[in-house]
């Protein structure tokens, strides 16, 4: 037993954020890929189409997410990764051999590939959060989102890689590409081991203490945290036998389940997702310019966001998470609002405008928004209703994010877009409002005290 071979706690760290590459993969690929396709299945007049097939996997996402949270309270966080890894290499190969022409079939097989993409958004906070210590929480949790923005990059570099081949080739290629990232993210997670807090609830304290060593450098700590998780463990297990979905908006959860659910949905009502699918054909509609020719805007978009990312891992710890979605959002609904009234006051802006501003959005949504709000769901929700409030919170994210990519193409084939962006403009304030009423502050705080402060509500 004492040559048992340790897991590092890095290799645990990064292949449990892992799944983010994946989430960032398929948000980013359609971006390149979608010009390719429209030229290829003269889609260039079929707004509502454009919109389904691009939103189809976040409607899968909105079901993954829910089913996952409920199948990882029963089979583990890590066997649910393992088995969302298996589906999305699946979809991502049936996407990237669609017949021509066949919309229907190719919306249908995003739908299923969205079941991986919405398991991966709600297990992986859940999994990071009950892995990290209190104080190294928000960092730990903001690797999830680096590798998010990272595998958004990656897709972008990759179409603009293929975008000199043929049509036909580009998209599929694009899409197919993906199944090499749920490879490596299967291979990583069969070794990792499973959340001490899931074992524990599981009967299996011997192996959540083991667990423990490979993250927690102090035998005081892990004792201590020992003690926490099978106290919380014991009090939970009292309350599971009566919950349901019901019980997250009884009175003793209510206040975290809003809190949580809220943050998730206003993330992407906001509509960063408009920008992350659509901005070749924003620059296209802006400049008049092909969009497939616009390949390079989505790297600058990614870049942002990579270096957004590591902003909020330098500085997660030392702020309050609800300082930053304050700053963020205020920011974000300036950039959005403002190039409306300034269209208004001066009619003949230089169109890329805009652009100038998504960019200043893109910024202080990457190291706000972003990581905040699954550091905040992997953080407020106490473990009796975890596995399923983390799986609605993904769900309510996924609606606003397929409305959002479903909605948008319709919205500026009607109106402009300057008055498009100022709407979603409107909803970031709103996010700001909610923020400051409705969301408790977690930072430094163990995952024990946050409920508390909800049942005291």
């Amino acid at each position: 037993m004492e040559k048992e071979k340790k897991i590092p706690s890095g290799f645990i760290y990064f292949f449990g954020s892992f799944g983010g590459i994946l989430f960032g993969y398929d948000i980013g690929v359609m971006t390149g890929a979608l010009p390719f396709l429209q030229i290829d299945w003269s889609l260039q007049n079929s707004a509502g189409v454009v919109g389904w097939i691009t939103s189809a996997v976040m409607f899968g996402a909105i079901f993954g997410g829910a089913l996952a949270g409920q199948l990882s309270d029963k089979l583990g966080r890590r066997k649910m990764i393992l088995i969302s890894a298996i589906i999305f290499m699946i979809g991502s190969v049936l996407s990237g051999v669609s017949p021509h022409n066949g919309s229907i079939y190719l919306i249908i097989v995003r739908i299923f590939l969205g079941t991986a993409v919405g398991a991966a958004s709600a297990l992986v906070p859940a999994y990071m959060s009950e892995m990290a210590p209190a104080k190294l929480r928000g960092q730990l949790s903001g690797l999830n989102q680096t590798m998010i923005v990272s595998g958004m990059l990656l897709s972008y570099i990759v179409d603009f890689l293929l975008k000199d081949l043929p049509e036909h080739w580009a998209w599929r290629l694009m899409l197919g590409l993906a199944a090499i990232p749920a490879l490596i993210l299967y291979v990583g997670v069969a070794k990792l081991p499973e959340s001490p807090r899931f074992l524990v609830k599981s009967g299996k304290e011997d192996e959540a203490r083991k667990v423990l060593t490979y993250i927690r450098k102090d035998d005081n700590e892990i004792d201590q945290e020992m003690a926490d998780i099978k106290a919380t463990a014991q009090d939970e297990t009292k309350a599971a036998t009566s919950t349901s979905w019901g019980t997250l908006f009884s009175g003793k959860y209510r206040y975290l389940v809003i809190a949580g659910i809220g943050v998730a949905a206003f993330q992407q009502f906001q509509g960063a997702n408009a920008i992350f699918y659509y901005i070749p054909l924003i620059v296209e509609k802006a400049t008049g310019n092909a969009a497939s020719s616009a390949l390079m805007w989505p790297i600058i978009q990614g870049v942002i966001l990579v270096i957004g990312s590591l902003v909020y891992i330098a500085i997660a710890d030392k702020f309050n998470r609800r300082t930053l979605i304050m700053l963020g959002g205020t920011v974000m609904g300036l950039s959005f609002i403002l190039p409306a009234i300034i269209n208004m006051l001066i009619p003949n802006t230089n169109p890329m405008m805009i652009v100038v501003f998504l960019c200043i959005y893109v910024a202080f949504y990457s190291f706000t928004w972003a990581p905040l709000t699954w550091v905040i769901v992997g953080e407020v929700f106490p473990l009796a209703i975890r596995g399923r409030a983390s799986g609605l919170a993904s769900s309510f994210n996924w609606i606003g994010s397929f409305l959002v990519g479903l909605l948008f193409p319709i919205m500026t084939a009607s109106m402009s877009q300057e008055a498009v962006f100022a709407i979603f403009g409107i909803i970031c304030v709103l996010g700001v409002v909610f923020t400051k009423f409705c969301v408790p502050e977690t930072r430094g705080r163990s995952l024990e005290e946050i409920e508390e402060e909800g049942t005291n509500k």
